[in-house]
């Protein structure tokens, strides 16, 4: 997979600014799998309900994605870093297809229902299968989803 890297939704910069994304908060994160037919790279999204054509719940998938764990926010040297866990599913009954993951909150927070944060193209050559039985994973970049630095 030549996966394209995570992008912020133009909100998350507001909710990371606003505290609605508290990304020293490891509860309550999700990421969920998308077609290609979905809206979900349009960057103007701001809550999970914008989105069209999550994958449903079929062949080893369930609607609203999977819980994620281990979310760090680390500040060395100027630069900011958020990552988090991988995140894995087990095709079964069938071929797993995407081609986005959505990375958001489950919860409601200031208000916020379920804020997105960030949206990643999980392959630039198109969708990404996993044939039935074999795992369809999501490996998260060891320097992190994103970055964030001071201005010189």
């Amino acid at each position: 997979m030549a996966a394209q890297p995570w992008q912020l939704y133009n909100a998350a910069l507001q909710y990371i600014g606003d505290g609605t994304h508290d990304l020293n908060d490891d509860t309550d994160w999700a990421v969920a799998l998308f077609a290609a037919s979905s809206n979900c790279a349009t960057l103007t999204n701001g809550v999970f309900a914008d989105l069209t054509d999550e994958l449903p719940t079929a062949n080893g998938y369930t609607a609203g994605g999977q819980i994620l764990g281990g979310q760090t926010y680390t500040q060395t040297g100027g630069v900011a870093t958020f990552d988090s866990d991988d995140v894995e599913w087990t095709a079964s009954g069938g071929d797993l297809t995407a081609r986005f993951a959505v990375y958001y909150r489950l919860t409601t927070v200031n208000l916020v229902v379920q804020p997105l944060l960030c949206v990643c193209e999980l392959d630039d050559a198109g969708d990404v299968t996993a044939s039935d039985g074999n795992p369809f994973r999501i490996t998260m970049d060891p320097a992190g989803l994103f970055t964030v630095q001071r201005a010189a």
